[in-house]
């Protein structure tokens, strides 16, 4: 398992599988690769992390990728109009939550999303909307909670959510929108609060195998090893949720 290069290359056919998946699955896919390789150590996973708006044009552009995990349905969507992903292997794997995080060392005394109108608040990190799920959910939150407009000149986009985890962390902004699973994989910021579902849309991860695979028997393991149990405990520990059957 290895990050794949900006440039990527496809693989000998059978010998390998290239996953693209969103930048908030890194740490468990990460895990679950070994776990993956003691089942079929013949089949070498390497992945691309980023956000799923970039991974999708990246799939467009013909990029040799087999699976692609998304953190939102649109992605999956458009790659599908498009005939480019096998609609029978398409799935939701997982579900997420949106919270609202600052610094561990800040002293903003901040617990909800409108305390982010106070004055001490002058940085707050989202996801690029165009691009980043969690960034698109961010904003139907402050949408939904009539604040977008008046935050607007406190917004600093980032190219991945795990970028906006990196930005509250170091302190170069004031406070964060990310997903509950990147905010307990760190022991630097706090979890203020959590967004009512009903604020923004249902955070699916989707995944399905590319048509274009070369490897396309290999791929539906995978996407059957990622539904199994040791995947999914894995998926749990790190905080997220299984869609309702």
């Amino acid at each position: 398992m290895s990050l794949l290069a900006p440039q990527l290359s496809p693989p000998a056919k059978g010998s390998e599988l290239l996953v693209a998946a969103a930048a908030s699955l890194q740490n468990p896919l990460q895990e679950i690769t070994t776990l993956e390789s003691v089942d079929a150590p013949k089949m070498t996973v390497r992945y691309t992390f980023a956000a799923s708006g970039a991974l999708q044009r990246q799939i467009e552009q013909g990029a040799p990728i087999d699976v692609f995990i998304s953190a939102a349905q649109k992605p999956m969507q458009l790659l599908q109009k498009q005939g480019l992903v096998l609609p029978e292997t398409q799935t939701e794997l997982l579900t997420n939550q949106l919270v609202l995080i600052v610094p561990k060392i800040a002293d903003s005394n901040i617990t909800s999303f409108q305390d982010l109108l106070k004055p001490t608040i002058q940085r707050l990190a989202i996801g690029e909307p165009r691009s980043v799920p969690a960034g698109q959910y961010a904003i139907e939150v402050l949408q939904n909670l009539g604040i977008l407009d008046q935050l607007q000149s406190k917004l600093v986009l980032s190219n991945n959510v795990k970028a906006v985890l990196t930005a509250v962390e170091t302190g170069n902004v004031d406070a964060g929108i990310v997903y509950l699973t990147d905010a307990q994989g760190s022991n630097q910021v706090i979890v203020t609060c959590t967004a009512d579902p009903e604020l923004h849309s249902h955070i699916i991860y989707p995944v399905a195998v590319l048509r274009s695979s070369q490897s396309i028997p290999q791929a539906k393991q995978y996407l059957k090893f990622l539904k199994g149990e040791l995947a999914q405990a894995v998926f749990k520990r790190y905080g997220f949720g299984v869609p309702a059957a």
